[in-house]
């Protein structure tokens, strides 16, 4: 689901940015640490504020990411136009990632899986394209906030099928993911490690 005027503008501004850098990554660090290297995926990727934390703070040797909305791609592409970094964009739905099976050794998602109304083909979908031993990094909004009276009138998000922490962990076992930690605040919001198993 591409996002409203309100949201957009939310999600545009040095407050999500600081938001994101100093709480989400922190996070998703203290969980599951640093990556040593390795080919990364981000699903929903926004301006590319998230791309650039996982190249500088998590460590990735190269990053691709998608967005559904071309202006997000827009956004992004121009933030990384001047600097010669291995980052690859393109507009592309997280239910059909353009991608092949077993490419990335990591893929991540701030706050993006609550937007899409078939979120369990998107997890799927994320275990496709993770290799054996990949892992999968998290941060979502969970049903108590989505279905807040003022949140629905404001924002705009699927309303049917939402997860709270303890759906979204069963989800990602059904998936084949398997649940490494994850962390809930409030019944609002909520942190997640996952990986693929690796082969035996």
């Amino acid at each position: 689901m591409i996002l409203n005027r309100i949201e957009f503008a939310l999600m545009n501004n040095p407050v999500r940015t600081a938001v994101q850098r100093h709480c989400e990554v922190r996070q998703l660090l203290r969980m599951g640490g640093p990556l040593k290297g390795g080919h990364v995926l981000e699903i929903g990727c926004g301006r590319g504020v998230g791309t650039e934390l996982i190249l500088t703070h998590f460590g990735a040797d190269s990053v691709d990411a998608f967005d559904l909305d071309p202006k997000m791609v827009a956004l992004a592409e121009r933030r990384f136009e001047s600097r010669r970094l291995p980052v690859r964009f393109w507009v592309g739905d997280a239910t059909r990632i353009s991608a092949r099976d077993n490419a990335y050794d990591a893929v991540f998602d701030f706050g993006i899986i609550h937007h899409i109304p078939d979120w369990r083909q998107a997890l799927k979908e994320v275990y496709r394209v993770l290799k054996p031993g990949g892992v999968f990094y998290a941060e979502e909004v969970l049903r108590p906030v989505i279905l807040n009276p003022v949140i629905r009138r404001l924002l705009d998000h699927p309303l049917e099928d939402r997860f709270d922490s303890g759906r979204f962990l069963k989800e990602l076992e059904i998936t084949g993911l398997e649940p490494i930690q994850s962390k809930d605040l409030f019944g609002a919001f909520a942190w997640f490690m996952a990986r693929k198993k690796a082969a035996a």
